[in-house]
C-alpha cells in the first residue's frame, strides 16, 4: 500500500516512523469516491498494524481539504440497481471502519487543513487528534442544503469535538465558518498561516531526525 501511484485517489508514504496520508482528488475538491473509500479503509488498517509507524500526518492536495463524499460518483455506481441502498451502506461502512480504526490506534494523527472542509469532509478531518488549519480554511456542513443527515462519522465526531449545541449549529444551518470563528476554534487546536508548510517542514533533514525521535517515543492512550 505504501507504494501508491502518483494518481491514486489517496497517497500513502512512510519514512522514518512518520506516515503521510494525502487526499489526492484535487479536481473534485478531494471528495471521496469508491476508489478513495477502499484506499482509506486499507490505509487505516495498515497504519494501525505497522510497528514502524509512530505518527501520522494527514493532508490534502489542491485548494480544498475535503468536500465529503463524491455524490456524482456514488450516484453513478448505484444508478439503476435494485440494491442501490445496500451499495451505499457498504461504502459508508468502509468509511466508518477506516475512521474507527484510526481513532482507536495508539498513533497520534495531525491533520493539516489548507482550505475548505465540507459535509463528510469534517468527519475525515476529525479523525485526527490535532487539527492545524490555515487562514484559508473554512468549515461548512451543507447537510441542511440537501436534506440529508450527517455522514462519514460527523454525527459522532463533531459533537465530541465541539459539543452538542455547536455541532447542531453547524449541521442545521448552511453557514460557512471561517477558521477564526469561535466554533471553528473549538476543534482546531493550533493555527498555521499556511498549513501546507507543515508537509514541507517534514522534508528538511533536521525535521526528519526530530520526527523519527518523536515517533519512536510517541503514543496516545488506546480507546476502549
Amino acid at each position: 500500500m505504501s507504494g501508491a501511484a502518483p494518481d491514486d485517489a489517496i497517497l500513502f508514504h512512510v519514512s522514518d516512523g512518520l506516515a503521510r496520508i494525502t487526499l489526492n482528488r484535487p479536481a473534485r475538491l478531494n471528495a471521496v469516491d469508491p476508489e478513495a473509500i477502499g484506499l482509506w479503509q486499507a490505509i487505516a488498517h495498515e497504519v494501525a498494524d505497522r510497528d514502524d509507524i509512530g505518527a501520522v500526518l494527514f493532508d490534502a492536495n489542491g485548494r480544498a481539504f475535503c468536500a465529503g463524499g463524491d455524490v456524482v460518483a456514488m450516484s453513478g455506481l448505484a444508478a439503476g440497481r435494485a440494491d442501490a441502498g445496500r451499495v451505499v451502506r457498504e461504502l459508508a461502512d468502509r468509511i466508518h471502519d477506516g475512521h474507527r480504526t484510526l481513532r482507536e490506534s495508539s498513533k497520534p494523527i495531525v491533520a493539516a487543513v489548507q482550505g475548505p472542509v465540507a459535509g463528510g469532509g469534517i468527519g475525515f478531518m476529525l479523525v485526527a487528534d490535532l487539527v492545524v488549519a490555515s487562514e484559508h480554511a473554512t468549515f461548512a456542513s451543507r447537510y441542511s442544503d440537501v436534506g440529508l443527515t450527517p455522514d462519514c462519522g460527523v454525527s459522532t465526531l463533531l459533537p465530541e469535538a465541539v459539543g452538542t449545541r455547536r455541532a447542531l449549529e453547524l449541521t442545521l444551518t448552511s453557514r460557512t465558518r471561517l477558521v477564526r470563528s469561535g466554533l471553528a476554534r473549538s476543534f482546531q487546536q493550533a493555527l498555521d498561516d499556511e498549513a501546507r508548510t507543515i508537509g514541507a517542514a517534514f522534508e528538511t533533514p533536521y525535521a526528519q531526525t526530530a520526527v523519527a525521535a518523536f515517533a519512536a517515543r510517541s503514543s496516545k492512550p488506546g480507546r476502549e
